[in-house]
């Protein structure tokens, strides 16, 4: 059954971490409502990529929380993933998801090019991220999106937006005038210094800002 990506939170994690401080943080965490879970093309070229991710989608599975893989779609034909994230838009997508053979999450990073927005419409993926609404040191490769940007995203596709980059709980009420379904956020929840509080301040802000 395909699980959906609700609005709020989507935590990215970074496979390059600390295998048990990944791991120890994640567990803690999922606990909370959580968008999905995805994890980034970063990993360490000793990492042993299926364990690790087979021990990801089961803390996120036991919460009924979505895993996607970044980039790396053809995991999706041999573990339980449910879904990809592509940094930009693969060749044939019809195809890859015949190759997949299940119905899949398929999200995609967008910038000021609104073409990424169009052939996402276009294919009916499940969600759009915009990426980097502020500098961030794990975006660095994002160019800064324009808030106009976002507004003629929304004119073009029905489909659930997301915006990434730099976001934290001190900034996103300079968000509000936008209309978006939730934040991706890295850094700014795994590398804090309590992670589980840092998310519970992002959804808190979130709450507020929506109401």
């Amino acid at each position: 059954m395909k699980r959906k990506i609700q609005g709020g939170v989507y935590l990215i994690i970074d496979p390059s971490m600390d295998q048990d401080v990944l791991l120890s943080t994640l567990k803690e965490i999922v606990r909370e409502k959580i968008a999905a879970v995805q994890i980034w093309d970063n990993f360490s070229p000793d990492t042993n990529q299926p364990a690790l991710i087979e021990q990801v989608l089961r803390l996120c599975h036991l919460q009924n929380i979505p895993v996607l893989i970044n980039n790396q779609w053809e995991l999706l034909k041999t573990m339980n993933l449910d879904g990809v994230h592509f940094d930009k838009a693969p060749g044939d997508i019809v195809q890859l998801k015949q190759q997949i053979g299940r119905e899949v999450i398929a999200g995609i990073t967008c910038n000021n090019d609104l073409s990424a927005v169009k052939w996402a419409d276009e294919n009916r993926l499940d969600y759009i991220s915009f990426c980097s609404m502020f500098p961030s040191s794990t975006a660095n490769s994002c160019e800064l999106v324009s808030f106009d940007t976002v507004r003629k995203a929304i004119e073009i596709t029905d489909i659930p937006i997301f915006l990434a980059g730099g976001i934290n709980p001190e900034n996103l009420p300079s968000l509000s005038a936008l209309n978006y379904s939730g934040i991706a956020v890295v850094s700014g929840i795994m590398s804090a210094a309590n992670p589980l509080a840092e998310l519970k301040r992002y959804q808190k802000r979130i709450e507020e800002i929506k109401k």
